[in-house]
């Protein structure tokens, strides 16, 4: 039973948890109702979990989490931190201001203040005007900020601006700096908006590794766990034993393109953590399925989630995503989601959008409620989830009694209507293409129909309720390089430093540096330079460091 890995995934209604082992095979598993202080679900899946393995939970070796923590907290604006905002762009960029486009609420709770000043580069690596660090400290002299946000004009080709503002930020004012660089590719306001909202987010980071590595340790799982039970058995086993168990279990985070970070990196760049929701379910669909090119419907409590597996990654999103009422283009799974779970109101002439969320075992006529939900539609078609086969009986005979004829009526027309939602998703997600299956996973996976046109088939894994969780507990570690390099006869040697350099990310995530393989190269001709260029997408990615 040696290297165990628990994956545990915070949804929008339930956190799930499982526990694969060195074979990869799922050993245990839990779904419990995620809580509005999203922890407490986190702490009652892993508990649930841990329960099933017994004394073997001191096999268990890593522990991946995929949290809604960061995309909560921008979209209720709470727990956010303040942000000086710096653009090394002057005079090129001034007619539009940072933060420009932001929802007024969200400004006024992120922004500490804003300031252009000269500096950043041309798209051929030319200054725009040489780099004011006095206007950079007459600035920062002027507010109050917990963290700073640094974002020059082209920066993924030439970061050197940025990289002199974050020096002089640490060494003169110790403050925790965001560089765009890190973070998104090319296209400044975007680019700028998603820096910013990772410079908000580092006291959120916080807290969540926190929460993360003193509930590992309560377990004792966690170093600070294992080392205090091995003080109490070092007479017994020695101090060998004692040093092996001191290792306890290493923490990881999932970030938005299906793979894992130190919590290290994550402090670093918690903006990575947005979208690791869907990711993961596409990674653990690819998993359970061993299909590796599908479209995925991922079928919750809440909404249903459509997304594109392509060589067993998420299809990533050419547009601009919106966080919030913000634009960012840091890379994201190309994800459709539609008002549609298990939880989706039910009513005579309409289809939610609202849910009952982690109410549903209250509240949804299966489990003796009083609300019509989209899991008594499916019951009443006979789509039942295995073992749960007495939910027809208990459907027919619950408080209302015997089911009237009206009711019956009114949720056979909801799931017509749910169907042709989802036709009508899956149709707009393949894009034509008829030859891909549908892998369904999700806790509410039984809503959908075993025949869906415009896919081969319908596949059901096993496991398929915890495919999120099973997708954050088998990811990779991943870095990526977005820049512009030269076309010419330099061009070969720049691409294998671009390539370097995704490794060197890969690694800095926990990746092992044995294992970190090239998974994506794309190259795009930049043909209205005055000097040819290409712009070069990397992504190296890799299994994690023992």
């Amino acid at each position: 039973m040696a290297d165990l890995r628990i994956g545990i995934d915070v949804g929008g209604t339930n956190t799930d948890a499982v526990v694969l082992d060195a074979d990869g095979r799922v050993i245990a598993k839990a779904k419990r109702p995620t809580t509005p202080e999203v922890t407490e679900g986190l702490r009652a899946a892993l508990d649930a979990v841990l329960a099933e393995l017994g004394s073997g939970r001191e096999h268990v070796t890593r522990v991946m989490l995929g949290t809604t923590h960061a995309t909560n907290a921008i979209l209720e604006r709470r727990g956010l931190g303040r942000v000086a905002v710096v653009r090394l762009g002057a005079p090129a960029t001034t007619a539009v201001p940072p933060l420009s486009d932001w929802p007024d609420d969200l400004r006024k709770a992120v922004s500490a203040g804003e300031a252009i000043v000269p500096g950043g580069h041309y798209v051929d690596g030319r200054e725009i005007s040489p780099l004011d660090l006095d206007a950079v400290r007459r600035f920062l002299d002027g507010v109050r900020a917990d963290a700073v946000a640094v974002t020059s004009v082209f920066s993924p080709a030439d970061d050197g601006h940025e990289r002199r503002v974050e020096e002089l930020v640490r060494a003169e004012y110790g403050l925790p700096v965001s560089v765009s660089s890190e973070i998104g590719s090319l296209g400044l306001l975007e680019r700028e908006n998603a820096t910013v909202l990772n410079a908000a987010l580092y006291g959120v980071a916080a807290h969540v590794t926190d929460a993360l590595v003193t509930a590992l340790a309560e377990r004792g799982l966690g170093e600070r766990g294992r080392r205090e039970q091995g003080q109490g058995a070092q007479g017994a086993r020695g101090q060998g034993a004692q040093g092996a168990r001191g290792q306890g279990a290493r923490p990881y985070l999932a970030q938005n393109d299906g793979t894992l970070m130190t919590l290290e990196h994550a402090a670093r760049l918690p903006v990575s953590t947005i979208g690791s929701g869907p990711a993961n379910s596409l990674r653990g669909a690819a998993y359970l399925s061993g299909v590796a090119d599908a479209v995925v419907v991922d079928v919750g409590g809440t909404s249903t989630d459509l997304g594109v597996l392509a060589g067993g990654f998420p299809r990533e999103s050419a547009a601009a995503v919106e966080i919030g009422g913000v634009l960012t283009n840091f890379r994201m799974p190309d994800i459709l989601a539609i008002a549609l779970g298990g939880g989706t109101v039910v009513r005579p002439h309409g289809l939610g959008p609202d849910s009952v969320g982690y109410r549903i075992v209250r509240e949804a006529l299966v489990f003796g409620g009083t609300t019509a939900t989209m899991t008594d539609a499916a019951v009443a078609a006979g789509r039942i989830p295995p073992g749960a086969e007495d939910w027809r009986d208990r459907l027919q005979g619950g408080r209302q009694g015997d089911m009237s004829e009206e009711k019956a009526d009114i949720l056979e027309s909801a799931v017509t209507r749910a169907d042709r939602m989802v036709i009508d998703a899956v149709d707009r997600m393949t894009l034509g293409r008829t030859d891909r299956p549908l892998v369904a996973v999700g806790g509410g996976a039984f809503l959908l129909p075993d025949h869906i046109p415009g896919v081969s088939r319908v596949i059901r894994p096993e496991h398929a309720e915890v495919a999120n969780a099973v997708g954050a507990a088998i990811a990779l570690a991943s870095g990526r390089v977005d820049t512009i390099l030269p076309a010419g006869d330099s061009r070969a040697a720049a691409i294998e430093s671009a390539k370097e350099e995704a490794r060197a990310r890969a690694v800095a995530a926990g990746a092992d540096p044995a294992g970190v393989e090239i998974v994506d190269l794309l190259e795009v001709p930049l043909s209205y330079l005055s000097e040819p260029a290409v712009r070069v997408h990397v992504k190296a990615a890799g299994p994690l460091a023992r």
